[in-house]
Protein backbone atom coordinates (compact mmCIF):
# COMPACT_ATOMS: atom_id res chain seq x y z
CA UNK A 1 0.00 0.00 0.00
CA UNK A 2 1.64 3.45 -1.06
CA UNK A 3 1.15 5.45 2.13
CA UNK A 4 0.94 8.56 -0.33
CA UNK A 5 -2.05 7.34 -2.09
CA UNK A 6 -4.36 9.57 -0.51
CA UNK A 7 -2.23 12.76 0.22
CA UNK A 8 -1.96 15.68 -1.84
CA UNK A 9 1.58 15.66 -3.95
CA UNK A 10 3.75 18.32 -3.06
CA UNK A 11 7.35 18.41 -4.23
CA UNK A 12 8.24 20.92 -1.30
CA UNK A 13 7.57 17.88 1.05
CA UNK A 14 10.50 16.57 2.23
CA UNK A 15 11.62 12.91 1.55
CA UNK A 16 12.10 10.37 3.75
CA UNK A 17 14.90 8.31 2.13
CA UNK A 18 16.90 7.62 -0.72
CA UNK A 19 18.47 4.75 -2.67
CA UNK A 20 20.77 4.69 -5.45
CA UNK A 21 19.04 3.31 -8.89
CA UNK A 22 20.32 0.58 -11.04
CA UNK A 23 19.58 1.59 -14.50
CA UNK A 24 17.62 -1.35 -15.90
CA UNK A 25 17.53 -3.18 -12.61
CA UNK A 26 13.99 -3.75 -12.22
CA UNK A 27 12.24 -2.81 -9.09
CA UNK A 28 13.61 -0.25 -6.69
CA UNK A 29 13.96 -1.42 -3.43
CA UNK A 30 13.73 1.37 -0.94
CA UNK A 31 15.33 1.13 2.48
CA UNK A 32 12.15 0.38 4.24
CA UNK A 33 12.04 -2.91 2.32
CA UNK A 34 9.24 -2.77 0.78
CA UNK A 35 9.12 -2.94 -2.95
CA UNK A 36 5.59 -2.15 -3.31
CA UNK A 37 6.42 1.18 -2.44
CA UNK A 38 6.68 3.85 -4.79
CA UNK A 39 9.07 6.71 -5.02
CA UNK A 40 8.25 10.19 -4.41
CA UNK A 41 11.05 11.65 -6.72
CA UNK A 42 13.96 10.95 -8.64
CA UNK A 43 17.37 12.93 -9.41
CA UNK A 44 18.80 12.36 -12.42
CA UNK A 45 22.36 13.02 -12.87
CA UNK A 46 23.45 12.02 -16.26
CA UNK A 47 21.36 13.14 -19.58
CA UNK A 48 19.54 10.01 -21.05
CA UNK A 49 16.71 7.54 -21.17
CA UNK A 50 15.12 6.17 -18.33
CA UNK A 51 12.49 3.38 -19.10
CA UNK A 52 10.24 3.19 -15.97
CA UNK A 53 7.33 1.47 -14.24
CA UNK A 54 4.83 3.55 -13.13
CA UNK A 55 2.99 3.71 -9.78
CA UNK A 56 -0.27 2.06 -11.78
CA UNK A 57 1.44 -0.97 -12.92
CA UNK A 58 2.11 1.26 -16.94
CA UNK A 59 5.15 1.83 -18.24
CA UNK A 60 7.14 4.79 -20.00
CA UNK A 61 10.20 6.23 -21.77
CA UNK A 62 11.66 9.22 -19.70
CA UNK A 63 14.29 11.63 -21.61
CA UNK A 64 15.99 13.53 -19.48
CA UNK A 65 18.23 16.48 -21.75
CA UNK A 66 21.34 17.52 -20.16
CA UNK A 67 19.84 20.92 -19.23
CA UNK A 68 17.34 18.64 -16.99
CA UNK A 69 20.30 17.19 -15.09
CA UNK A 70 20.85 17.08 -11.41
CA UNK A 71 17.12 18.54 -11.20
CA UNK A 72 14.35 16.36 -8.59
CA UNK A 73 11.67 15.47 -11.14
CA UNK A 74 8.42 14.62 -8.78
CA UNK A 75 7.54 11.48 -10.63
CA UNK A 76 6.51 7.67 -8.58
CA UNK A 77 7.69 4.92 -10.19
CA UNK A 78 7.90 1.35 -8.83
CA UNK A 79 10.80 0.25 -11.12
CA UNK A 80 13.15 0.68 -14.00
CA UNK A 81 13.54 -1.44 -16.97
CA UNK A 82 16.29 0.00 -18.77
CA UNK A 83 17.68 3.54 -20.27
CA UNK A 84 21.21 5.92 -20.85
CA UNK A 85 20.23 7.80 -17.90
CA UNK A 86 23.60 7.58 -15.36
CA UNK A 87 23.41 8.68 -11.57
CA UNK A 88 19.95 8.29 -10.73
CA UNK A 89 18.89 8.50 -6.96
CA UNK A 90 15.10 7.85 -5.65
CA UNK A 91 13.43 9.38 -3.32
CA UNK A 92 10.53 8.45 -0.60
Amino acid sequence: MDPFLRQQALPVLPVESAVAVTVGGGTITPPSGDANKATRALLVGGAGTLSVTMADGTSATLTFPATACGLMVPIAIRGTTGGTASAVVAFY
